[in-house]
């Protein structure tokens, strides 16, 4: 079955969004750096991809331990997500870096790659539509 999030924003990116649970509510408005007021308090549609594609990842990589049966220590995973611009308009570009405790090297490499190739729906979404880097920590 199915599971199907929602969440309506009105104002766009300085306005408000909130989760139809209402477990999420959070004013948002464009950041100082691209030239908005970057009024403090205030979220970011960026912020939010980054958050959700990190514990999905995260998870993604949990999983992809699983199947092979490895255990491992906590799994931590940062996500940044770049938002630029050129002359065909705006994009986004994102760098996961992932540190997975109790697993040499190579084993890290392996579920991060298993995690992103094949499990991960974030990066089956974003896959040729977006620059997306990984780096094992």
């Amino acid at each position: 079955m199915p599971y199907v999030a929602t969440a309506t924003t009105t104002g766009g990116r300085n306005g408000h969004v909130e989760s139809s649970d209402g477990l999420l509510k959070f004013d948002l408005s464009v950041p100082k750096d691209i030239g908005g007021p970057g009024t403090p308090g205030t979220g970011n549609p960026e912020q939010f991809f980054a958050a959700g594609y990190s514990a999905c990842f995260g998870g993604a990589v949990d999983y992809a331990a699983k199947l092979e049966k490895i255990h491992t220590g906590a799994i931590t995973v940062t996500c940044d997500v770049t938002l630029d611009q050129n002359a065909n308009g705006f994009f986004l570009a994102v760098g996961l870096r992932t540190r997975i405790e109790g697993v040499d090297r190579y084993t890290a490499e392996r579920l991060v790659n298993k995690a992103h190739l094949e499990i991960c729906p974030y990066s089956k979404a974003t896959r040729n539509n977006l620059r997306v880097t990984l780096e094992v920590v």
